[in-house]
């Protein structure tokens, strides 16, 4: 989903979502069951993962499943939470990113294991 082939911004998806859930989706779920959700896609996600990149072999008819498409139903899911408890993700994201640049400027660099 791109507007005059430019990437969507966060609050564009959280609108996006929003639109969706009022006009497809009926109504959110509880905030707690989209928790749960979350969890589940979150696995979907880890069990792909582990096929992929770790040491488990596929199962017969996993061989099609998308990284990408796994890593958006979690963004779906996590916006759904944040629209439905009010966060601003472009504000909390950039509230993050700084803490994470002042807080961790110089720690992995420092940090032997990853030299």
């Amino acid at each position: 989903m791109t507007r005059e082939g430019k990437a969507l911004t966060l609050a564009e998806c959280q609108r996006a979502v929003d639109d969706w859930i009022r006009t497809v989706g009926v109504r959110y779920f509880s905030e707690l069951t989209n928790m749960a959700v979350l969890t589940e896609e979150v696995g979907e996600l880890a069990r792909l993962m582990a096929r992929q990149y770790g040491d488990q072999s596929f199962k017969p008819g996993e061989e099609q499943l998308d990284l990408g498409e796994e890593l958006a139903d979690v963004l779906f899911v996590l916006i759904c939470l944040a629209n439905q408890t009010g966060v601003d993700l472009e504000q909390a994201f950039e509230k993050t990113m700084e803490k994470k640049s002042s807080r961790d400027r110089d720690r992995h660099r420092r940090n032997e294991k990853l030299s």
